[in-house]
């Protein structure tokens, strides 16, 4: 999940809330919002890895 933050980044959140904070957790911020489209990719590539 992609949030565009104040300063005109874009923040990389988990899609899940986190249990133990009742928050999404923070993976990444990001100058584009392409960059961080494509860490996303490569984030849901690892989670479903085998």
């Amino acid at each position: 999940m992609i949030r565009k933050l104040k300063s005109g980044k874009y923040r990389l959140y988990a899609r899940k809330v986190d249990p133990k904070t009742g928050k999404r957790k923070n993976l990444g911020t990001f100058d584009t919002r392409a960059e961080a489209e494509k860490h996303e990719r490569a984030v849901q590539y690892f989670k479903h890895k085998h």
